[in-house]
């Protein structure tokens, strides 16, 4: 199949590279866009084309509706991104992104017969380990702000911008709702990889929820603690792509 660059919604590509060996998709954490990967490219090896997972609701998808059910989030980033499985690829997400890419990686193996070689799971707990957290997505709107702003990932500047939480909450509410109603649905292990990172003062996702990705491969399985809490991968961010560089060698 041509490499063909059209425009796609769904994916921003900093640095198309239609001789690439790999592909990496990225996938952002609720509330997230594809801006969070936006110079990765820069410190990754030119032979992988990183490719931002943009999804509705967000940056210049933000008068879409975004969803709130993961299913139906799967199917439609499965469709938008099918032309674009045509050579070696791995996924990358953190926290709600990690849940979305191991979903989708068990979505393309049943439906298209397609495996990433690798998955970066980043600050995400294990699928079939239960969420025991009260649910936040359908909070009244001080209680759901008081809840984000327990998060840490939401400058409180923003937080205390009425405007602009008007603007964001439905995104927000939303990826909450894609987290909080899922249900794990037992499957057979990836044989792909399975790389899992974590932030070592993490609150909110520990060092064995994270371990217990290896049940979920036949492949390798390596989990990696850096310093910093759930967003560490904006704190250590050289740090993770130094890590990401490493694995991804195997593959270009």
């Amino acid at each position: 199949m041509n490499y063909i660059q059209i425009h796609n919604p769904w994916l921003i590509i900093p640095k198309p590279n239609p001789q690439a060996k790999l592909r990496l998709f990225c996938f952002p954490y609720a509330g997230g866009g594809a801006a969070i990967f936006k110079a990765w490219h820069k410190e990754l090896n030119p032979k992988i084309e990183v490719c931002a997972v943009q999804l509705p609701g967000r940056e210049n998808r933000l008068s879409e509706p975004a969803f709130n059910r993961l299913q139906p989030l799967i199917e439609a980033i499965s469709q938008a991104i099918l032309p674009n499985l045509n050579q070696p690829f791995a996924f990358f997400g953190h926290s709600m992104g990690g849940l979305i890419c191991f979903e989708l990686a068990s979505y393309l193996r049943r439906i298209y017969n397609l495996t990433p070689v690798h998955l970066f799971i980043s600050a995400a707990s294990a699928p079939h380990i239960p969420d025991t957290k009260p649910p936040i997505h359908n909070l009244p709107q001080l209680d759901f702000l008081e809840e984000l702003r327990r998060f840490n990932g939401t400058p409180n500047e923003v937080l205390e911008n009425q405007e602009l939480m008007e603007l964001i909450s439905p995104t927000l509410r939303a990826d909450f709702g894609v987290l909080e109603t899922y249900i794990y649905s037992k499957s057979p292990p990836l044989s792909c990889a399975i790389t899992a990172f974590g932030g070592i003062t993490d609150p909110e996702v520990s060092q064995t929820e994270l371990a217990a990705w290896q049940e979920h491969t036949t492949g390798e399985f390596s989990l990696q603690m850096l310093p910093g809490n759930h967003f560490f991968i904006h704190e250590n961010r050289l740090q993770l792509l130094d890590l990401l560089s490493q694995h991804t060698a195997l593959y270009i």
